[in-house]
């Protein structure tokens, strides 16, 4: 049986739960602001406690791996409990780990995060793809058959991108619209929405490329990072309806209270909802 590509489970999460990603970043400062201790027991509260109070409700929740990583074992076996309750409540679960490689350890990559018997399969995954679009085919493919999505880098929201994703192409575009168009090509003919998103920082103010590539966009810097949900029709223009916004610290410092988490994370998908309605 064809599972249902992410696209469109992404489409209908979105209309139904509200336009939002919230990440799962349990760094070192959010763990002492909750007044819990920057070890495996805290990562472990922490965790659960977001899972708990958001997955039911919100369209995407977005761990970042790294801050799981650091624990060593203990820590992803905290992270693949996560993922596993996230799913089961309903969210689509988008991990962080912006992986980018060649051959066969790309298709190990594809393997620990698209394949349905992984411990840490996911909804949907960050790519790296600045060495050639083509070395994520391995993951592109995965993703395919598993009905999995792939979040791609093109311009994210660190001044130090610039140098690379606004760097000139051989054929003189820019590479992060190399990247989007190479996007493009994959989604083409995909309805409502095709699987193969891109990384687009809310914090760049007019984005200059073309973001039209039939896929979602998943827009870090919303909340700590500076920007708001009313920035978001300036940057995505015509493509706004298809941004998934992404925020961190702006739902996670409410915590460790639940009710805390639930109504910043309401707040921001309705201002997310206005902002779009009003584009």
């Amino acid at each position: 049986m064809t599972p249902e590509p992410f696209g469109a489970r992404l489409r209908h999460a979105m209309d139904t739960r509200g336009p939002l990603c919230v990440g799962i970043d349990p760094h070192a400062s959010l763990l002492t602001c909750w007044g819990l201790n920057d070890d495996i027991a805290g990562l472990e509260r922490f965790t659960r406690t977001v899972v708990e109070a958001l997955a039911d409700r919100v369209a995407v929740l977005k761990p970042q791996s790294a801050f799981f990583e650091r624990f060593g074992s203990r820590g992803i076996a905290v992270l693949e409990k996560a993922v596993a309750e996230a799913r089961a409540a309903g969210a689509l679960v988008l991990m962080d780990a912006k992986r980018g490689d060649i051959g066969s350890t790309m298709g190990a990559y594809a393997a620990a995060y698209l394949d349905k018997d992984s411990p840490l399969f996911s909804d949907a995954v960050t790519l790296s793809p600045y060495l050639g679009f083509g070395s994520l085919r391995p993951a592109l493919d995965a993703a395919a058959v598993s009905g999995a999505g792939v979040f791609v880098l093109a311009l994210t929201s660190n001044p130090e991108g610039a140098q690379v994703q606004r760097a000139t192409a051989a054929d003189g575009r820019p590479l992060a619209q190399l990247m989007l168009d190479s996007m493009a090509a994959e989604n083409e003919g995909a309805t409502p929405l095709g699987s193969v998103g891109a990384v687009v920082g809310a914090t760049l103010g007019d984005a200059g490329v073309n973001l039209a590539i039939n896929g979602p966009l998943l827009a870090p810097g919303i909340g700590a990072q500076g920007a708001t949900p009313a920035d978001l029709p300036g940057v995505f223009g015509d493509a706004v309806g298809n941004v998934v916004p992404s925020v961190s610290r702006g739902v996670l410092r409410h915590g460790p209270d639940a009710s805390g988490l639930r109504e910043a994370a309401g707040r921001f998908a309705d201002e997310v909802r206005a902002a779009v309605a009003d584009s």
